[in-house]
């Protein structure tokens, strides 16, 4: 019990927050570097000085209790004030300019909460942030306009990388209608140099099935509307489906889609005033994206015996 005048650790603040954004207390000894047992013990000691259950336990992982989800928003929080503070007053002062590249499908998650946090625990770290497709990341790096990006496999010209997190990309169709069944199979995407748009077309061509780009456009938002409004069926990640989509898969006469991976890049050569503070970011990606990507469940979960719970409304498995 927390009487007048106690406090929280961080540390415990912390790996609650990993265990709570991985659904697995595996996954989180895996992020953390410790072991199943220490991170265990953080979570139950937690727990009895808070005298709250903050997680249920099940077979596929565990998941906040009304309890966690108040302690999560609260410490997400307390967690960006502390490392504002400390980041000002003692030794580690980062400065220079990291020069950021993400594809446009993750923005949003990434802004909610990871990019956030590097600003606030480094301060003196000019960040530059650009969004775009992953082909047009890759030549970005190889032209030295970025420092670091995340960048999925397949983008032309872009080998090796350090995998972050398997990405599950499906069709997508609006959540009426037969468009599937078209003779020739009208498609929403990204223009050239998106892999997602490469492993439709190379999934239609495999079997011949004719296609025509029915709606292009560089926004992932216009996109998605383009599907929910009936007018094509397109390529997203599954975690990006809503109640106006449902995804097709074999049984619907579509091919099976190419699995991808997320990777982490770095441009050959970086400005030494900020090597440290790309690597800084680089750290900060690797702890909130490793395994499981910019959603709460992850496939690191799973490859500890969970299973996705994350699923959108209105989504089907294949």
């Amino acid at each position: 019990m927390i009487e007048g005048g106690a406090t929280l650790d961080l540390e415990l603040l912390r790996t609650f927050e990993v265990v709570a954004q991985s659904g697995s207390l595996a996954a989180a000894a895996e992020i953390r570097h410790r072991t199943l047992s220490a991170i265990s013990m953080q979570i139950k000691r937690l727990e009895t000085e808070l005298e709250s259950r903050l997680f249920e336990r099940g077979p596929r992982g565990v998941t906040l209790t009304p309890s966690g989800e108040i302690l999560q928003r609260e410490a997400r929080e307390l967690m960006r004030v502390h490392d504002t503070l400390v980041s000002r007053f003692n030794g580690e002062r980062l400065s220079g300019r990291v020069r950021l590249g993400i594809p446009e499908d993750y923005a949003r998650e990434l802004l909610d909460d990871t990019l956030p946090q590097f600003m606030a625990r480094y301060p003196g770290v000019l960040l530059d942030v650009t969004t775009d497709t992953s082909g047009r990341l890759a030549r970005a790096l190889k032209r030295q306009q970025v420092d670091l990006a995340i960048v999925l496999d397949g983008a032309e010209g872009l080998a090796h990388g350090e995998t972050l997190w398997h990405p599950e990309p499906v069709w997508a169709a609006p959540s009426y209608g037969v468009l599937h069944l078209d003779p020739i199979l009208p498609l929403a995407v990204h223009p050239m140099e998106c892999p997602y748009r490469q492993l439709a077309i190379d999934a239609l061509e495999a079997e011949q099935r004719p296609w025509r780009a029915l709606f292009t456009s560089t926004s992932i938002h216009a996109v998605e509307k383009a599907i929910e409004a009936g007018m094509a069926i397109g390529v997203i990640d599954r975690e990006r489906l809503t109640t106006a989509m449902r995804s097709l898969g074999e049984a619907d006469d579509m091919p099976p889609l190419r699995q991808c991976e997320a990777r982490l890049h770095f441009a050959r050569a970086i400005d030494a005033t900020s090597r440290s503070a790309v690597e800084a970011l680089a750290t900060l990606l690797r702890e909130r994206l490793l395994g499981r990507g910019p959603w709460q469940t992850d496939s690191l979960s799973e490859r500890h015996g969970n299973g996705r719970g994350g699923m959108k409304p209105g989504a089907s498995r294949r």
